[in-house]
């Protein structure tokens, strides 16, 4: 599928020796995420905020209004996020976790329950310190990593049905459908999912809210795989999505492209005005968040493109095309592709490794030190429950790593080189060594934890 842009500024990439790599990684403890930039070949650690923007969303942003109340540019971008969602309360935040600390403060008690899908890593960590306990139910489908099935990313229905009428029910506060579902494996939600959800929320009065940071993408395999929805354009589906709930959380760094920013959308006016009040104490005025005038025009351009089906359909197609490629090596991915990541199945391709040896982090680490790419372990080394001596006490379901592909940044010979790396690892994967913690903190424990190779 030819992508329906072409390239006017380019930005050159590092290529270090692999002496070079070796002496990098192991002065970054053997993670990733302490790496310099300029020590990458290919980065495929996130796809937030590390996409490409356009000619117009650069030209918008010459018009940014910088007053610190009531700025032009606020009114673009509000006006921008309030047709698209429906919601006619509208909070922009520098970015999503910030709309999660703000939302989550005002609609969580401690000792009460969050029910998703899937907490991803931050928001997990969000709820927790509200004092509230996240809850996963993720629909069985998602268990088979093989399956064709296309809309893993669901909730589990009927273990949402019996936890709201079992003794927990009233303790469950809120309930929040990723979309697309990050944490396994890029999956999407199904409209059918989400209305079945809105409903058994109404009818137990419990609030539904989206945390929507790829709404776009899963809007589009929704066109592609739900029958009822295939002749409905990307954005009618977004917006029908974002009715369902009672509001949403936003990082506007992946479906915003764009740095930077993101939002809170609601619903209803008293909760509003309590997160506003939350919002000016700690991120700044109601009308900026954080956000500088050239980011909220960069963003009311960014969602006018993201939805654009052209866009959407090239980024779709140049994942499956690099699914397909790197299974042609000989490496499982979660199936079916989703668009902004692809999940390595670690666990089966490294079988020497015990998940206490971290075999998703292992092989993390041999793509840099043979390709110089960079990508984040999503195995038992950031699900794993660690004993205070950082030994792995109950692992994760499945050791894999994700390959997050940012937006309108790499071309096809690109990511054809990360299958080519691959494809080496593959035919010698016993030359891939396990690895043991040596610090790491209390929580959020991959973002800062080091490491050193077994021998």
């Amino acid at each position: 599928m030819l992508p329906p842009y072409r390239i006017k500024v380019v930005e050159p990439i590092a290529f270090l020796s692999a002496e070079q790599r070796r002496m990098a990684i192991a002065s970054a403890g053997y993670n990733p995420f302490n790496l310099r930039a300029d020590q990458i070949t290919i980065d495929l650690l996130s796809d937030s905020g590390t996409g490409a923007t356009s000619d117009a969303q650069e030209a918008v942003a010459a018009l940014g209004d910088e007053s610190y109340a009531g700025a032009r540019s606020w009114f673009r971008f509000r006006d921008q996020v309030g047709s698209l969602t429906g919601y006619p309360f509208i909070l922009p935040v520098h970015q999503g976790r910030a709309g999660e600390r703000v939302l989550f403060s005002n609609l969580l008690k401690p000792g009460q329950i969050c029910v998703s899908n899937t907490h991803f890593d931050t928001t997990h960590a969000n709820v927790e310190l509200v004092g509230a306990r996240p809850v996963d139910l993720p629909c069985a489908e998602a268990a088979d990593l093989d399956s064709s099935e296309p809309f893993k990313g669901n909730i589990d229905l009927d273990a949402l049905e019996h936890l709201l009428d079992g003794p927990d029910g009233g303790k469950v506060g809120l309930v929040l459908m990723t979309i697309t579902n990050n944490g396994l494996g890029a999956q999407p939600v199904s409209m059918a999912n989400l209305k079945a959800t809105s409903e058994l929320c109404r009818r137990h009065r419990i609030p539904f809210f989206l945390d929507a940071a790829r709404f776009a993408e899963n809007a589009w395999l929704v066109h592609e795989r739900e029958p009822a929805y295939r002749d409905m354009a990307p954005r009618q589906i977004a917006t029908t999505a974002f009715g369902y709930a009672d509001g949403c959380v936003v990082s506007l760094k992946k479906d915003g492209l764009s740095a930077v920013g993101g939002f809170i959308g609601l619903r209803d006016e008293q909760l509003h005005a309590a997160c506003e009040a939350n919002l000016i104490a700690t991120e700044g005025f109601s009308t900026y968040g954080g956000l500088a005038g050239h980011d909220l025009e960069r963003l009311a351009q960014g969602l006018r493109e993201v939805v654009d089906p052209w866009y959407l359909q090239a980024r779709a197609a140049s994942t499956a095309r690099m699914a397909q490629l790197i299974n042609d090596a000989g490496v499982d991915t979660v199936q079916p592709a989703g668009i902004h990541a692809l999940y390595l199945n670690a666990g089966r391709l490294l079988p020497h490794l015990s998940p206490a040896q971290f075999p998703g982090h292992a092989l993390g680490c041999q793509l840099y030190l043979d390709g110089g790419i960079r990508c984040a372990e999503l195995g038992s080394l950031y699900l794993g429950a660690m004993d205070e001596n950082h030994q792995l006490v109950t692992p994760a379901p499945f050791e894999l790593v994700r390959l997050a592909i940012p937006r309108r940044v790499y071309t096809d010979t690109h990511l054809e080189y990360v299958a080519a790396i691959l494809a080496d690892i593959a035919k010698d994967p016993e030359r891939v060594s396990g690895y043991r913690i040596v610090s790491a903190p209390p929580i959020l424990r991959h973002f800062k934890v080091r490491l050193e190779p077994l021998t």
